[in-house]
């Protein structure tokens, strides 16, 4: 797969380099872009990366209806026009009720192909409903039909240095359990939810074979650089056109790019469990804002006080998120690695990309 590259002058929006001398002060707007450059820039590569890398004619966008897949379908569109990008709709039983309006919202708007791929039956199919229920049993025993769960990440103030992840789970009757998962559980449910983003994918390339498309992910920067996608589903793609954007920035390019209101005012979702959950309390622990800022400054060698003051943290939670951000690097370096090999194949050299 090929990684879409910026041009060097509009990758760092502060102006210094990742070798400059440590930052003792950040400016809380340091993630303002130029919208219009930027727009520009990606229109360009994409545009070059179809005709020059992928050899397709356009491109297929899966469409949750959160602000992500919404800009990479704007710019999409920007790139190669509505009529050679084709939108998938693909919601199932545990999606949110507003996930299918606002997903009809973007492409009535872009004014593109779509089609609605419910994935239920084939989540059915391959057992995933009874397998997660299965799992979420070896937390809480009396889980049944009904019944709706989540998982939650512990909090800052909670963590002894490492993440804990505790289950909720509401009854019918309206009790909720609150649980510590246990390795084992917590795997399995993992693995089972992953289903959904891989079976999404298979249908991503299956329009895409048919209509000669390649595939955008739609992954920003928190997420690429963080690991927070799975490997062969949501982070498999041809092209990821804003993995170098923050999510600041994004929602910048959102407003810029007249994406609707109702979309861009909904709270960052995973829309994977069966209880609403933001990405905050599973995966980064903080608001996106401050989590960009946090990022932002370890890439750029900002002091923890520095980042503090722009991001409305203490120092402590800054090294905190520092240690954090680190470790997740290290232990979700497999999800960007390519197939590995025993011994070279000469012939067909490897290729950069995730």
């Amino acid at each position: 797969m090929s990684v879409l590259c910026r041009p060097e002058r509009s990758r760092d929006p502060s102006g210094k380099g990742a070798g400059a001398a440590p930052l003792h002060e950040l400016a809380a707007d340091v993630l303002r872009l130029d919208a219009e450059r930027t727009v520009d820039d990606i229109r360009s590569a994409l545009r070059s990366l179809l005709r020059t890398e992928l050899k397709r004619r356009g491109l297929v966008v899966a469409v949750s209806g959160g602000i992500d897949s919404s800009v990479t379908a704007a710019l999409a569109v920007r790139a190669v026009g509505p009529e050679r990008v084709f939108g998938l709709l693909m919601p199932e039983r545990h999606s949110a009720p507003e996930t299918l309006p606002l997903s009809r919202r973007l492409v009535e708007w872009l004014g593109i192909e779509h089609a609605l791929e419910d994935i239920t039956p084939a989540l059915e199919g391959v057992g995933f409903y009874e397998r997660y229920d299965a799992a979420v049993r070896l937390a809480v025993s009396d889980y049944d039909e009904g019944w709706r769960s989540k998982i939650v990440l512990s909090s800052m103030h909670e963590r002894a240095g490492y993440a804990l992840y505790s289950l909720v789970a509401r009854s019918p009757s309206g009790r909720t359990v609150t649980t510590q998962l246990r390795l084992r559980a917590y795997l399995e449910i993992v693995a089972a939810t992953n289903f959904k983003q891989r079976t999404r994918k298979m249908l991503e390339y299956y329009h895409a074979d048919r209509l000669h498309f390649a595939v955008a992910g739609t992954p920003n920067r928190l997420e690429y650089d963080q690991g927070f996608f799975v490997k062969g589903g949501d982070g498999l793609a041809d092209v990821k056109p804003i993995a170098h954007l923050y999510k600041t920035q994004v929602y910048q390019l959102a407003e810029h790019l007249g994406v609707p209101e109702s979309i861009r005012k909904q709270a960052p979702s995973t829309d994977t469990y069966s209880l609403g959950q933001g990405q905050d309390e599973f995966y980064f622990g903080l608001p996106h804002e401050k989590v960009d800022l946090c990022l932002y400054g370890l890439n750029h060698g900002a002091s923890a006080e520095a980042v503090a003051l722009a991001a409305g943290l203490t120092p402590d939670q800054v090294r905190h998120m520092f240690r954090d951000m680190r470790r997740k690097r290290v232990a979700t370096r497999p999800l960007h690695m390519q197939s590995l090999l025993a011994s070279e194949v000469p012939e067909i050299p490897p290729l950069k990309g995730t």
